[in-house]
């Protein structure tokens, strides 16, 4: 099955070594319960990997989409004609935008393991937020994506 060119999914996924430190968060778990005996440190290992494989999982389970004729990121859906010329950003300019370049009232889904990004501005005059800014693995596809999305996107909203 071929993707229409308005379409992108992408999930950020957090870093295999992320998965080692929850395996570590385990081990702790049961060397702070070993002197309880056999059982505690089975629950401390079960729980304290569990415990931190749910954050790591819930942390990485962001995905940025571009279907139906909207980006959807994280919990933020815009329609993409309420959206401008994205820009790719490298990781060097990704970031810029991150810290010093960054206006506090735009929609930011970062993360931190993901060098490069996408920054796209909302022009819809009744929305206070002046670019969404996106970390992506896949920063030309999803630019792509967003532009093929505003061209199908009937005018004026």
């Amino acid at each position: 099955m071929q993707l229409s060119p308005a379409h992108h999914d992408e999930r950020l996924t957090a870093p295999r070594s992320w998965w080692g430190i929850t395996v570590l968060t385990g081990l702790a778990g049961a060397l702070m319960l070993l002197p309880l005996g056999t059982l505690p440190l089975l629950a401390g290992l079960i729980g304290g990997a569990a415990l931190a494989g749910l954050l790591v999982s819930s942390y990485g389970s962001a995905r940025v989409r571009v279907v139906n004729g909207s980006l959807a990121a994280g919990d933020a859906r815009i329609p993409a004609s309420a959206l401008g010329e994205p820009e790719v950003l490298d990781a060097e300019e990704a970031r810029a935008w991150r810290t010093y370049k960054a206006d506090t009232r735009a929609f930011m889904l970062m993360r931190s393991y993901v060098p490069t990004a996408v920054r796209i501005p909302v022009t819809d005059p009744a929305d206070p937020t002046p670019y969404v800014y996106l970390s992506t693995r896949e920063p030309e596809a999803l630019a792509a994506a967003v532009r093929a999305a505003r061209a199908a996107a009937p005018a004026g909203g």
